[in-house]
């Protein structure tokens, strides 16, 4: 068997998904055969394995940050949420149904504990090493019967347990006390120690308090990892464009022709895959931004309507904010509007939903002529093809069937036969995420985009945007190479679980180890 690790956290996005792709890095570049492995993943960015498997889009991050092929190995559980109050329940890559939170975590999880058991003993039969990534917090005592993602995987497996902190919201310390206090004996001999992610400043003014909490909990501290800007990995749950920027617009290379090219991604409900904008916001003098006003379309020079969960309640959500609207005014006037995914369906005459809102027939935007269907039966396919002359690869998760009723080919097979999407006028729909990832037909889709905007810009000719990804993933591994106590994680890795590790009774602020 090899040696494994779980990369706990205090709270969600503390960091799990960077510090677990940049161990896998780490260890990569140092020989080491390793493998992600996430038990649970909550979230709506997802991608498709090439045996037609989905899986959270951050595992498939660390697979490539580990330098192997994703599979549904890695992320046995996938929960796809559809509401506040339930999810769809992804099984070794394949949807199973949709549950409610009660119905989940009231039986259905603790079942699922033997798959998942399962999946980590094969990667770890097959590879040097496992980096497990936990979810939200271990520390959440009114599920820790059923858990399978935090101390259930790490006690099922023997694994040590290293807990990350976000320094940049504040309380770090008492976050890792109180972590580790409120579990129980068992699990806290798990607990092997602390990274502090996000730090700013002298990490000389912070030594003394990790010498404090190494004396409250007996547990040292493994690093102190800097705030880094524009780490471009794949997220689970935020709302930001990855590879440059923030949550409302990113930040922009200087332009390499003379103008710059604005786009406008509507921030629809339940969003799914917004990872599709990350290849345009790689690209010099391309600002993509997340808008909700109608207001904010009008100087855009190219409208997205994203992939989302509830293609339906995403229709409904752009009528009652005036988006729509602004939409079809942006059509007739023949400015840019790309849909993908559920933004694609949003653009058609109807859809026919009995499925994921069971809403029967809605009438659609009617800017392309597609008609929907819902189909039970998930569409999952890692299709390849041509648009524009130029190849493109992409990949496919949808219940909606497309019939498609006129409007010129989107995807084609090379020879002018459709494989997907459509394009009338200005407008443009495609199923295929992350075909904006191919960089030659990305630079010829930016150029008619800014030619029907009136822009002078130009596409940078040598953007690449697996170089740019690749170069991300490397500064992960640098970050744990330099700041890092790597020698101690990897006797962490090597030898398992740790031992004689003080407990810490919960309840007792300032108890000494």
């Amino acid at each position: 068997m090899s040696g494994g690790l779980l990369v706990a956290g205090t709270t969600s996005d503390a960091g799990k998904s960077v510090v677990t792709a940049g161990i896998c890095r780490w260890l990569v570049r140092r020989g080491v055969k390793v493998a992600p492995f996430k038990a649970q993943n909550m979230s709506l960015n997802s991608f498709v394995t090439r045996e037609g498997a989905e899986i959270g889009r951050a595992q498939a991050m660390q697979a490539q940050a580990a330098r192997v092929e994703p599979t549904a190995l890695m992320n046995p559980v996938l929960l796809k949420p559809g509401s506040d109050r339930s999810s769809q329940v992804v099984l070794m890559g394949r949807p199973v149904g949709e549950m409610s939170a009660r119905g989940y975590h009231g039986g259905r999880q603790e079942s699922l504990l033997s798959t998942v058991v399962d999946c980590l003993e094969q990667l770890r039969g097959t590879y040097d090493a496992v980096i497990c990534e936990g979810a939200g917090s271990p520390a959440e005592i009114n599920l820790r019967r059923t858990d399978i993602v935090n101390m259930g995987i790490a006690r099922a497996a023997r694994f040590p347990v290293v807990v990350v902190g976000d320094i940049d919201r504040g309380g770090v310390f008492a976050s890792f006390f109180g972590t580790t206090a409120l579990l129980s004996a068992e699990d806290q001999s798990l607990i092997a120690g602390y990274l502090v992610n996000k730090f700013r400043g002298d990490v000389s003014l912070l030594e003394p308090g990790l010498d404090m909490l190494r004396e409250l909990t007996g547990r040292p501290t493994y690093g102190v990892l800097p705030f880094a800007h524009g780490l471009g990995i794949d997220e689970e749950d935020g709302l930001r464009v990855s590879l440059r920027g923030t949550v409302r617009e990113s930040a922009v290379a200087p332009p390499h022709g003379e103008d710059i090219l604005r786009v406008a991604v509507c921030a629809v409900p339940l969003m799914s895959n917004f990872t599709d904008v990350d290849a345009l916001a790689a690209e010099p003098g391309v600002v993509v931004r997340f808008v909700d006003r109608a207001e904010e379309l009008a100087d855009a020079d190219l409208v997205i309507v994203p992939g989302t969960r509830g293609t339906v309640k995403a229709l409904a959500w752009l009528r009652e904010r005036g988006l729509a609207d602004a939409l079809l005014r942006r059509a007739a006037e023949g400015r840019p509007v790309l849909g993908i995914c559920g933004g694609y369906q949003i653009l058609g005459e109807h859809i026919e939903d009995d499925v994921e809102s069971r809403a029967g027939q809605v009438d659609g935007l009617g800017l392309l002529p597609v008609r929907i269907r819902f189909d039970r039966e998930k569409t999952l396919a890692r299709p390849v093809g041509e648009a524009l002359g130029a190849p493109v690869e992409g990949y496919e998760i949808h219940h909606g069937v497309a019939d498609v009723r006129g409007g010129e080919p989107f995807l084609t097979d090379g020879r002018g036969h459709r494989l997907d999407g459509c394009r009338a006028g200005a407008v443009w729909g495609t199923h295929w995420h992350g075909s904006l990832e191919s960089d030659a037909f990305r630079r010829r889709f930016l150029t008619e985009i800014a030619r029907a905007a009136g822009r002078r810009f130009e596409p940078a000719p040598d953007t690449c945007f697996a170089a740019l990804r690749e170069e991300q993933l490397d500064r992960l591994g640098d970050l744990i190479e330099e700041h890092a106590d790597t020698d101690a994680l990897w006797r962490l890795i090597e030898s398992g679980a740790p031992a004689g590790l003080p407990f810490i009774a919960p309840g007792a602020p300032g108890a000494r180890a």
